[in-house]
C-alpha cells in the first residue's frame, strides 16, 4: 500500500495542486491506516481491503480516544485516497463509503481585542533593526490577515508601497490584499532603515529576513509573536494565526461583508468565513 499511497500525494501535488500542509496530513494519516492494517489484516492490499477493516480502524481510533476532529480528517484522508484508487482503476468498488465522519464542533478562534492588538503592536515600536522588522511583520500581518506561510514567503516584487496592496501566491492562485497608510509607514521604516543592514545575498529578494540575514522562519516568526504578547501582558495563549483571526473578525464587526473577507483571507468556501459573522453576533448578544 505504501507505493499507492506515494502515487496518490504525487497525484495531488501535481493534478490536484494541493498545498504542502495538505500533503503531509494525508500522507501521515494514510501511513496510520497503513501500518493498522499490516499488523490486523491478513494483506494490506489495497484490492483486498474490505469495509469491515476500515470500519475496524474507525473503532481503533475511538477506543484509543481520539479527538472528533482527527477522526473526521482521517476519514476525508481514507475517502479521497479510495476515489483516487478507484478513478485509476487499482480497484474495482470505492469500500470507503461505508464510513461516516463524527460531527465536529466548530470552535470559536481566539481573537485580541481591539486594545490588546494596539498593545502587541505598539510593543514593537523601537528604533533596533530587530524592533523595525518586528514591527513591520506584526503590522502587515494584521493589516492583511494572510497566512504566516504567505507572510514568510513575500518577496520585494510582491509588495506594491505606492498604491499600497500585496499580491499573495498559493497554490497555483493569487490574490491583491491592501494595506492601510499606518502599515504602509510601517514596511518604509523597515525598508529604509533596516532591511539593507540584516540581509545576506542568499535572501536578496526575500522581503523578511531574520537576524542572521536568512529568509524568516515559521517557527522564528511564532517566537516572535510570543514574544511581544508577553510583553504586552497578553494573557491569552496566542499565535502567529490568532492574527489572522483577529483581523477578518475586527473587519466583520466593523461592518465588512462576508464576500469581501472571503476574498482577502483567501477562503475557497464562503462558509469558512461566515465564523465571523457568529461571533460577531455572539458579542451582540453578550453586550
Amino acid at each position: 500500500m505504501e507505493r499507492e499511497i506515494e502515487a496518490f500525494i504525487l497525484y495531488l501535488h501535481n493534478v490536484k495542486k494541493t498545498s504542502l500542509n495538505t500533503e503531509m496530513s494525508y500522507r501521515r494519516d494514510l501511513t496510520k491506516m497503513r501500518i493498522y492494517l499490516e499488523i490486523t489484516a491478513a494483506s494490506p492490499a489495497v484490492h483486498e481491503i474490505t469495509e469491515e477493516n476500515l470500519k475496524k480502524y474507525m473503532a481503533y481510533m475511538e477506543r484509543k480516544k481520539f479527538k472528533a476532529s482527527t477522526i473526521s480528517r482521517n476519514v476525508a484522508a481514507i475517502k479521497a485516497f479510495f476515489h483516487y484508487l478507484l478513478k485509476s482503476g487499482m480497484i474495482q468498488k470505492d469500500i470507503s463509503g461505508c464510513l461516516r465522519a463524527p460531527k465536529v464542533e466548530r470552535k470559536v478562534p481566539e481573537v485580541l481585542t481591539s486594545e490588546e492588538i494596539e498593545r502587541l503592536l505598539e510593543g514593537a515600536a523601537g528604533d533596533s533593526e530587530k524592533e523595525i522588522r518586528d514591527s513591520a511583520m506584526l503590522e502587515l500581518l494584521y493589516a492583511t490577515g494572510i497566512r504566516v506561510s504567505e507572510l514568510i514567503g513575500l518577496k520585494l516584487s510582491d509588495v506594491n508601497m505606492q498604491m499600497g496592496f500585496l499580491i499573495c501566491r498559493e497554490d497555483g492562485r493569487e490574490r491583491m490584499i491592501p494595506f492601510d497608510s499606518r502599515t504602509r509607514r510601517a514596511l518604509h521604516r523597515y525598508l529604509n532603515r533596516a532591511r539593507e543592514r540584516m540581509v545576506t545575498n542568499e535572501a536578496r529578494d526575500v522581503l523578511f529576513v531574520n537576524c542572521q540575514g536568512a529568509p524568516m522562519s515559521r517557527q522564528g516568526f511564532w517566537k516572535i509573536v510570543k514574544y511581544y504578547a508577553k510583553k504586552a501582558g497578553i494573557t491569552k495563549d496566542i499565535t502567529p494565526h490568532t492574527l489572522r483571526h483577529t483581523f477578518a473578525a475586527h473587519l466583520v464587526e466593523n461592518g465588512a461583508d462576508l464576500k469581501s473577507v472571503q476574498e482577502m483571507l483567501g477562503h475557497s468556501d464562503i462558509s469558512t468565513t461566515h465564523m465571523y459573522a457568529g461571533m460577531d453576533r455572539k458579542r451582540e448578544k453578550d453586550a
